[in-house]
């Protein structure tokens, strides 16, 4: 019976076909005392099996190094992780300790791995513990056994369907057997999802249990770019989307002529689309869609791929690269955004520990953590502004919520400027500082706090969750987030109106602003810039070559006079496809 699944597109691209699933049984670390005498053995046993994983990362590194560089520093990653003091040294500790099988030991440092990850808000770093299993399972198969390997015994084409493929695992899906793959857990900045978007696989991910409501030789359609899946499909489906299929090639061979061109209106007016990246390996992926700059730099990932705090060096070498390859672009990097659950073993001045905190989201995050730990931020202002003499660098702090946090950081850069002058160090004293508009005391405070910065940049993720108290995680209430909800459009509006009025750019960096019909309301609410996915900026310029700016005004004057978001959706299904037939279909 036919059925349509709803996830997350993670990589672009329509493909039907069959289905492979691979239901791959859990592992289970059994348990069993070692005598003393086998305890040495045992933890040479591991190291041997570290050493084996290791080997093989490297060995599929070296084979896929020259086609796919952008997405080696992944792999890189995991080779390090095999070596973290979390994996290695803790799993080495309890066989010694506890004088216990390797395999269980491994079992339980992933599991106090696991429970310091779950305490964390932020959805971008939580997502890094599935690297840490990935490694960890590799290492564990090694220890008990392998099972044989499914994706390589493709015999035909397929549609590979599981639980979650590690990003190794996507590297070698690179076959012409292997049209796409669906998993049950994953999202759009997993690694796997990078993996994929680098090799052109498409992807759907976060379809909970599609493992169980399909089985292998089921017919299905997969659309990468919605994010949806559909099971046992109709001939009038399958030929439907089999059209839309060539309508896509053609689609994106006409991109390709979009990606260079200047993105501005008929009638000249700019916007900049720039890219939100969270890894110098998508860096190649900015240049290759057209991005003019970036948009949002996540810095957090070099405080969580090394397991520790990195020095000021660390920081320098990855903020220069990300400068030296973009200059003379904007990039704009956003100072550390976790919150203080994540650096539980961090002891601030009083010689406390942090606590657990019951609501994270709401609690010592962002620039509150980073004001609460001011030599942890000081040496990522320190690097930052040494980089800043390869490029054009912009400094976005988050979840501003007062004009006190804003004065009190300007303070602190203020010092370290002071310092790096003092010692002779270059620096570029014309950077940029600014604030991101995801809490609404800043909308409202909106007019006061644009005398203060350079530029904002609104970041709908957070605002839309705050503005209308849901949690998209929350299974109960995640239908009623809804980004066209008039509420949060005319936020929007008032705070591109609060910046233009006291002269500075305005920015947007969520997920709206990859989202066709949802980027066609923001270039008509006046924002100077929209930062997105790099694969999305081609159709975002191709919408906005294709219209004037009289045109996208009236359409954001037009949606902001709508009730609620259902109203705004209707409204724009019966527009859209008139003017913009390329993105939105024949009316």
């Amino acid at each position: 019976m036919p059925r349509t699944l709803y996830g997350i597109g993670a990589s672009p691209g329509v493909v039907v076909g069959r289905i492979l699933v691979l239901r791959r049984h859990t592992r289970r670390a059994g348990w069993y005392h070692l005598p003393p005498q086998q305890v040495d053995l045992e933890v040479a046993r591991f190291r041997q099996a570290a050493a084996m994983a290791e080997d093989e990362l490297v060995r599929l590194r070296s084979q896929f190094a020259a086609e796919l560089a952008d997405s080696m520093s992944i792999i890189d990653s995991h080779i390090l992780m095999i070596h973290d003091r979390m994996i290695l040294d803790c799993s080495i500790e309890i066989i010694t300790e506890q004088k216990i099988n390797a395999e269980w030991a491994l079992a339980q440092a992933l599991l106090r791995i696991k429970k310091k990850f779950d305490r964390i808000a932020d959805p971008y770093i939580k997502a890094r513990y599935n690297d840490i299993k990935y490694v960890a399972d590799r290492v564990f198969g090694l220890l008990s056994g392998r099972e044989t390997d499914e994706l390589t015994a493709a015999g035909e084409q397929v549609i590979v369907v599981a639980h979650d493929f590690s990003p190794e695992e996507a590297i070698r899906m690179r076959s012409e057997n292997i049209l796409g793959f669906i998993t049950e857990k994953g999202g759009v900045t997993s690694h796997t999802a990078i993996v994929a978007r680098s090799l052109g696989i498409p992807a759907v991910v976060g379809i909970e249990h599609i493992t169980m409501d399909c089985a292998s030789g089921d017919t299905v359609i997969l659309d990468g770019i919605s994010g949806r899946v559909y099971l046992d499909p109709t001939p009038d489906q399958r030929s439907r989307f089999l059209e839309n299929e060539k309508r896509q090639r053609a689609s994106s061979e006409e991109l390709d002529f979009y990606t260079y061109l200047d993105s501005e209106t008929v009638d000249g007016y700019r916007v900049r689309l720039a890219a939100n990246i969270e890894m110098l390996d998508e860096l190649d992926s900015v240049l290759r869609y057209g991005g003019e700059g970036i948009g949002l730099f996540r810095s957090e990932f070099d405080y969580f791929s090394r397991g520790g705090e990195p020095d000021e060096e660390v920081l320098l070498a990855t903020y220069r690269q990300l400068l030296e390859t973009l200059a003379p672009m904007p990039v704009t990097i956003r100072t550390l955004d976790v919150g203080g659950d994540k650096f539980s073993k961090y002891v601030h001045a009083d010689g406390a520990c942090y606590d657990y905190e019951r609501n994270p989201a709401m609690g010592l995050r962002s620039i509150r953590f980073s004001l609460r730990e001011p030599a942890l931020f000081k040496t990522q202002v320190r690097a930052m502004l040494r980089a800043s003499v390869y490029g054009h660098l912009r400094i976005l702090l988050p979840m501003i919520s007062s004009l006190e946090e804003v004065r009190r950081v300007k303070e602190i850069m203020d010092g370290v400027r002071h310092e790096l002058t003092r010692d002779h160090v270059p620096f570029d004293s014309r950077v940029e500082i600014g604030i991101m508009i995801e809490v609404p005391s800043t909308v409202i405070m909106a007019d006061t706090l644009a005398a203060e910065v350079d530029f904002f940049s609104i970041g709908t993720n957070d605002l839309i969750q705050y503005s209308l108290a849901i949690d998209r995680g929350n299974e109960y209430v995640a239908h009623m987030y809804e980004p066209l909800h008039p509420a949060v459009l005319r936020m929007i509006r008032q705070t591109v109106d609060a910046g233009h009025a006291n002269g500075i750019e305005v920015a947007l960096c969520g997920e709206m602003a990859g989202e066709a019909m949802t980027a066609a309301v923001l270039l008509g609410l006046g924002l100077d810039e929209l930062s997105m996915r790099p694969p999305a900026i081609p159709h975002v310029k191709r919408l906005l070559r294709n219209s004037c700016s009289r045109q996208l005004a009236e359409l954001g004057e037009q949606v902001l006079q709508c009730r609620d978001g259902h109203e705004v959706r209707e409204f724009l299904a019966s527009y859209l496809p008139w003017f913009y037939p390329q993105e939105f279909g024949e009316p």
